[in-house]
């Protein structure tokens, strides 16, 4: 059974190391604010599931499980709620979202 919740956990940590990482090149190669705040936000969220919850299993039951298991409903509260936050503020600031007549012509002109 140990054997199992090892695997189980490292196979969850690699997952969310795994997604965290493509979150990153997500921010680096997406073109405007909003798709890199959208490849940030999603991948923060799942990867720091993953990775928590591979922390639990190999934690087993104790008093860190909690702890993580506070943590976790803490992060999945604020993530979603500080990436809403940040898209509201960057509209308001007048920062306006590419449209896809806008890419299309960007594609086109990086092709010429």
């Amino acid at each position: 059974m140990n054997i199992a919740i090892d695997i189980a956990s490292w196979v969850l940590l690699t997952l969310g190391g795994v997604n965290l990482l493509i979150g990153g090149i997500g921010v680096l190669r997406m073109p405007d604010f909003y798709t890199r705040m959208h490849a940030a936000s999603l991948t923060d969220s799942m990867g720091a599931i993953l990775v928590i919850l591979g922390i639990m299993l190999q934690a087993g039951l104790s008093l860190a499980t909690v702890k993580l298991g506070a943590i976790l409903a803490f992060l999945l509260l604020t993530s979603p709620t500080a990436a809403n936050a940040l898209a509201v503020s960057a509209l308001l600031a007048g920062m306006k979202p590419r449209t896809g007549d806008a890419v299309q012509r960007t594609n086109h002109e990086a092709d010429a």
